[in-house]
């Protein structure tokens, strides 16, 4: 089953943006033809300097790459590598009602916090629609953010097969009803627009200082604690075992520790957990080489199926 999803180069990542959304994802490279792209052109709605851009991209490829994301195993490229999705965009553009984009909530929310209106905010679901129906994919995991986006989506391809014949696959819906909200360190949802995030390829200095900010409670060295709604807890059970996180219970209980001896544990866990994706950050960010033939390899193996497919588009309605 192929199952396609984009990844937006926003910079820095965080164990939120790992936890929510990159590991699932990666995971589904064991079980799925997995289609993993970097949303490069989408970018371009938000991201208007040149340099900045380029460095993201490359940036989220290293990331992906050092977190597990296997080139034998997914096909993984740029969409500006992949220029057929322009064409088929365009297509769809035409058959697509203005007031069917009008109705995106995700557009509207946008120009509501104040971004700047344009085309391409705008036709947004249209160039993600061309992405995901160029490939024949048969499920998108989304949040439930992004429904509305895959509902267009599937309203596009069959508009189109009912004109020009059972040409797009129209794809599944897949909600990750699971996705993992992970706390930040003033227990709010860890966002960089929030300021509370934890960024596992920072710096070990800036780890730790991250760390050390998580807000707790007022309680002194030799009170017992509830772990419950502790902030730190909560982080910590995304590393630990749940032998580790009983032996951890008894330890906020004992009233003979502090959080900062919480905050150590956690600190040592996020550090062992990742030391192995930061070796082989490492690794790519000096073989920028090895990266850029992998993106290469994974464009050319995308273009195979994109050129058969919009060969097929063009003659349909056409083009030929």
């Amino acid at each position: 089953m192929r199952v396609l999803s984009g990844i937006q180069p926003s910079g820095e990542i965080h164990i939120g943006n790992y936890f929510g959304m990159i590991k699932p994802m990666i995971d589904l490279q064991h079980t799925n033809d997995l289609f993993a792209f970097i949303a490069s052109y989408h970018a371009m709605t938000s991201v208007k300097q040149r340099d900045i851009l380029n460095n993201n991209i490359f940036d989220v490829a290293v990331n992906f790459l050092s977190l597990g994301l296997d080139p034998a195993k997914a096909t993984f490229y740029r969409q500006h590598d992949v220029p057929q999705v322009l064409e088929l965009y365009w297509i769809l553009s035409t058959l697509t009602p203005m007031a069917m984009l009008q109705r995106g909530h995700s557009y509207k929310d946008k120009v509501a916090k104040g971004i700047k209106s344009n085309h391409g905010l705008f036709s947004y679901p249209v160039l993600m629609a061309s992405d995901i129906l160029l490939f024949d994919t048969h499920t998108v995991p989304v949040g439930k953010d992004q429904v509305q986006h895959i509902e267009m989506c599937r309203d596009m391809a069959t508009t189109f097969n009912d004109r020009f014949g059972d040409i797009l696959k129209i794809p599944q819906i897949k909600i990750e009803q699971n996705t993992q909200i992970v706390s930040g360190t003033d227990g709010a949802k860890m966002s960089k627009s929030y300021n509370n995030t934890i960024d596992m390829f920072g710096s070990p200095k800036q780890l730790k200082k991250q760390v050390m900010s998580i807000v707790s409670d007022s309680k002194g060295l030799n009170e017992p604690k509830e772990y419950e709604n502790c902030n730190i807890y909560k982080l910590c059970e995304l590393f630990m075992s749940e032998s580790e996180l009983v032996v951890l219970q008894d330890r906020y209980k004992s009233g003979k520790e502090g959080y900062g001896h919480f905050k150590q544990t956690l600190l040592q866990k996020i550090e062992e957990y990742f030391q192995e994706f930061r070796n082989k950050r490492e690794y790519y960010l000096k073989n920028k080489d090895e990266v850029e033939q992998i993106l290469q390899d994974g464009a050319k193996k995308a273009k195979q199926i994109a050129t058969k497919k919009i060969e097929t588009i063009r003659q349909a309605v056409g083009l030929d």
